[in-house]
């Protein structure tokens, strides 16, 4: 290798942009409200032993949270509980759901990608990044192609370093 040549990162100059969807997951802690906590025998919701243990409930422990509501045990859970449970709540957690962590998330990529302006991409090479320390859903990855599709010159999975071609618009042959 000569050392008087400098060191050029073809990687910076290469013109590649990258979205990393990790990005956009939350930034508040996600929580969850176990309904089956507050079951009788864990299979029987009664209305009044609820009711009291709801008011007795700390919820400042919600604040600012995302609160997850579900129900791990097989349990008919009438709908009112889980009004009961959003009124209680929604004066301090940031969000109630209904569902599971991953429900959530799905939805609130679903949101986020609608969100961006993604026409500013037209023409750019696109790399969406792979490796995530946190849990981003495939469904994520596969709104973001079909968002990117009719704007992007190409669109890669994983780093600018090592890509996974994924879609590469036909170049136009002038005559």
């Amino acid at each position: 290798m000569d050392q008087d040549k400098p060191l050029i990162n073809r990687v910076a100059n290469s013109g590649l942009i990258t979205i990393n969807l990790e990005e956009y997951f939350p930034s508040q802690e996600i929580v969850t409200f176990d309904i089956k906590d507050y079951l009788f025998k864990e299979m029987i919701l009664k209305e009044k032993d609820f009711r009291t243990a709801l008011k007795e409930l700390d919820w400042n422990k919600y604040e600012e949270k995302i609160l997850l509501v579900d129900c791990s045990v097989d349990a008919i859970i009438p709908l009112w509980a889980y009004m009961l449970i959003t009124a209680h709540a929604s004066p301090f957690a940031k969000e109630v759901f209904h569902g599971s962590q991953e429900d959530y998330l799905k939805l609130h990529y679903d949101k986020a990608i609608d969100a961006l302006n993604l026409e500013t991409h037209e023409g750019k090479r696109i790399v969406i990044k792979g490796c995530s320390t946190k849990p981003v859903p495939a469904s994520a990855y596969m709104k973001v192609t079909q968002k990117l599709r009719p704007y992007a010159q190409s669109i890669m999975f994983g780093e600018p370093c090592s890509t996974v071609p994924i879609f590469k618009r036909p170049r136009i042959i002038k005559k």
